[in-house]
């Protein structure tokens, strides 16, 4: 369906089938955000250079503030509100808790979307810190100096 600038998307989000009239011109952030009240997804750079917006779309890191919503038509979309299971939080969202890897907050749910992503990628082999270095490069945090974000990546790609 197309309305002069607005087109129906239907995707999975966290799992749950959606079928939305949108904007064309919006980005999947303002969707997830506005459209769907998904607060954990954060608007920090608008450019795709920070991270705050890291989300999964096929199982593929995206920035959302710079990835069209008509883009998401027919796709799987993961956002940290759907990693926990039955009132469980995720190994990856554990980590984070166990580390201390959280000061405000803000960057927190694109790094473990990051993390998410990389773990699943490694499939449990052992990885290098530089590895892990460069699989977060895209995710920035203003509060911290990194260290318990990256115990918190080590500690769930060992469990």
């Amino acid at each position: 369906m197309t309305i002069k600038g607005f087109r129906q998307i239907t995707f999975s989000i966290n799992s749950k089938e959606r079928t939305l009239v949108i904007d064309m011109r919006q980005s999947l952030l303002e969707v997830l955000r506005e459209e769907l009240g998904l607060k954990s997804v954060k608007e920090g750079c608008g450019v795709g250079e920070c991270g705050a917006c890291s989300v999964l779309v096929d199982d593929v890191l995206v920035d959302s503030c710079i990835y069209l919503a008509i883009w998401a038509d027919g796709r799987k979309i993961r956002t940290v509100e759907g990693e926990a299971r039955n009132g469980k939080l995720s190994m990856v969202q554990q980590a984070y808790v166990d580390e201390g890897a959280v000061q405000c907050g803000f960057c927190t749910p694109g790094f473990i979307m990051a993390t998410t992503s990389f773990k699943e990628k490694c499939h449990g082999k052992k990885v290098s810190h530089d590895e892990i270095r460069k699989a977060h490069a895209g995710n920035l945090c203003r509060c911290t100096g990194y260290q318990n974000i990256l115990k918190a990546v080590e500690k769930s790609i060992e469990s």
